[in-house]
């Protein structure tokens, strides 16, 4: 089966390169770029046929759009009438609802919307697909296959995507303005930074890897570690009274609604 991926941002090159370490053969991936200078970039390190976005779409089965919200009528009009009609179309642009995408392509296309995040370039993302109206589960089956090369994928309803995007889509940022401020605070408190980010770097990765292996919820984990009149309870005491919580949840409310408002301006 030949894959097409158009746009070769970050997203596009991450799924790029878990499809050919996962085995996917070069001479089965047709990709896209907007600058000649990605294009040869593209080919020379992954060894694929770089070619515009009506070829790379043409006899194609699966067509996956990792373009920006705000570009994606201009391409899907590009490749409308070019496009095989009984092809797959995975889209991951933030916000934009299946139904729009249809509106957008000839009638029939099988439509899943997807959305990754940033630890897939290490095999380790986190992925929700959901299905537009004539999708089934083979191509939601389709869809994950392609994304769990890089990572995990969860199947959800569309509604909640806005959801997913706000808290997996943009959480690798979150974490990384934690870890950010962990290890300002390390160095605030004398540290060189070179040890500071080591010890944060080891102490994110290993909370993680504990969270998910354990299978214990977070909270009896961090009482695991605090300790009555502790120093865990003094930083969280802290915590508690700057509304870092609550400020977490605002945050993620405020992406929340940033994803609908993408999806409704490229439908209006």
């Amino acid at each position: 089966m030949t894959t097409a991926i158009l746009g070769l941002g970050v997203m596009g090159e991450i799924l790029l390169t878990g499809l050919l370490r996962s085995g996917c053969p070069a001479d089965q991936l047709r990709v896209s770029a907007r600058r000649p200078q990605r294009q040869a970039e593209i080919a020379q390190r992954h060894g694929v046929a770089v070619c515009s976005n009506r070829e790379a779409v043409a006899g194609a089965d699966t067509v996956i759009v990792t373009v920006k919200p705000q570009d994606l009528p201009d391409i899907l009009a590009e490749i409308a009438d070019v496009i095989d009609p009984a092809a797959l179309i995975v889209s991951v642009a933030a916000g934009v609802e299946t139904a729009t995408i249809e509106r957008l392509l000839p009638a029939g296309l099988a439509v899943v919307r997807a959305m990754p995040n940033t630890p897939a370039s290490v095999g380790q993302g986190m992925a929700a697909v959901s299905a537009g109206s004539q999708a089934g589960p083979d191509h939601l089956s389709r869809a994950s296959d392609i994304l769990s090369a890089v990572g995990r994928v969860v199947v959800v309803p569309e509604r909640y995507q806005n959801a997913v995007t706000a808290i997996s889509g943009s959480g690798p940022a979150y974490v990384m303005f934690v870890a950010e401020a962990m290890i300002d605070a390390g160095v605030m408190l004398g540290l060189p930074r070179g040890v500071a980010t080591e010890l944060v770097i080891q102490t994110v990765y290993g909370s993680a890897q504990l969270l998910r292996d354990s299978g214990q919820h977070p909270t009896v984990l961090r009482e695991n570690v605090t300790s009555p009149g502790g120093t865990t309870t003094a930083a969280l005491r802290a915590f508690e009274t700057h509304r870092v919580k609550a400020a977490f949840m605002d945050a993620m409310e405020a992406a929340c609604q940033r994803s609908q408002a993408l999806g409704q301006a490229r439908s209006d």
